[in-house]
């Protein structure tokens, strides 16, 4: 009698392409996107990562970092649910041109903004907009563990018609104890009645959402000023900021403190850039970026947010020096073995790039 084996379990990479296989619409100008690997492979990453996708939009491709919106509690299948803002060109492409059977690159996932990271018996996910995405990533990876999980989700937004996957989440937390949903809306929607919190986001508002919130793990996504305005309400009311997280894919201000003192670019002095795998040679200044370099010489290395966050433009470095401000897009072990971030590194003296 012969023995039928288990096909091995295979893992996607992004260096294999993804395939759109379906898309919903979920509020105006806002989309999800669901892809599958080309191979059939199943995908792995924490609640709350993003990835970055390559868009071939015309003029040549433009990377757009986006959360995923999906649990790798279901690992079959990888969602992004993007919005178009006034004047987007890679998301409003998406919304107009990406549907089934086309297949693009990413890189990731990647991101440290995970409730795996930081475990906790109580969570406060408090969210503005598309921000809602790495909340409904973590909610469903709690859901899907069985327990009944705790978590007071907030989540605000113009009007209750904005309200990103509220059907999914009002159905989940039918099912289930403990996830216990507050929307607050600047306005109500014509002809609707609304019941729920209206206003902004404040300290009357969070005592009446969770009296225990000082108990809690805090976790913040949305536009700067709003995580402005949350942090500013849980430090008026005296919560402990270590137990405060938020992703953003806006810089945080620099102190002078965090700015290394061993070398500082200098605008009046040279710099050359030898690109190995290219064959290009750049030259520029000190304060220029290395990817500012790179795009000027016609080699085009993979960005994202151009900040230092996501971590699309890490390069590996093999000779030379550079001065690198970044916001968290690269690890300590990457900078030992020689990568840095092309988007906000600059070049000192002569510098060899593998790229």
């Amino acid at each position: 009698m012969s023995v039928i084996e288990k096909p091995k379990l295979a893992f996607w990479s992004d260096t294999e392409e993804l395939e759109c296989v379906s898309f919903l619409p979920e509020a105006p100008n806002v989309m999800t996107f669901c892809f599958q690997s080309v191979s059939g492979a199943l995908f792995s990453y924490d609640p709350g990562q993003f990835l970055t996708l390559e868009l071939p939009v015309p003029g040549g491709p433009l990377y757009r970092t986006y959360t995923i919106s999906s649990s790798p509690s279901r690992p079959t299948s990888l969602t992004v649910t993007v919005k178009a803002q006034a004047g987007s060109v890679g998301t409003r492409w998406m919304l107009d041109h990406l549907r089934p059977g086309l297949r693009i690159r990413a890189k990731g996932p990647a991101g440290g903004f995970s409730l795996v990271n930081h475990p906790a018996e109580k969570y406060l996910f408090i969210s503005a907009g598309s921000g809602i995405t790495p909340m409904m990533s973590m909610t469903t990876y709690l859901y899907d563990a069985g327990r009944d999980p705790d978590i007071v989700f907030v989540n605000c937004a113009k009007r209750p018609s904005e309200i990103i996957f509220r059907e999914r989440l009002e159905h989940s937390a039918s099912r289930i104890n403990g996830i216990a949903l507050k929307w607050v809306v600047e306005e109500a929607d014509p002809y609707k009645p609304w019941t729920g919190y209206l206003g902004t986001f404040n300290q009357l508002m969070l005592g009446l959402m969770a009296q225990d919130y000082l108990e809690r793990e805090v976790f913040c996504c949305g536009p700067e000023p709003f995580m402005q305005a949350v942090r500013e309400v849980l430090v008026g009311l005296g919560y402990d900021m270590d137990r405060y997280h938020q992703e953003s894919f806006h810089a945080p201000t620099l102190e002078a403190e965090d700015v290394p003192d061993d070398v500082v670019p200098d605008e009046d002095s040279k710099a050359v850039i030898a690109f190995t795998a290219s064959g290009i040679t750049a030259n520029c200044t000190q304060t220029d970026t290395v990817l500012a370099a790179a795009r000027t010489a016609g080699l085009v290395i993979p960005s994202g947010c151009s900040m230092g966050i996501c971590g699309t433009c890490k390069v590996r470095k093999t000779e030379g020096q550079v001065h690198m401000v970044h916001n968290g897009g690269i690890t300590d072990d990457d900078i030992e073995e020689g990568y840095i971030l092309a988007c906000c590194s600059n070049p000192i003296g002569q510098v060899t790039i593998d790229a």
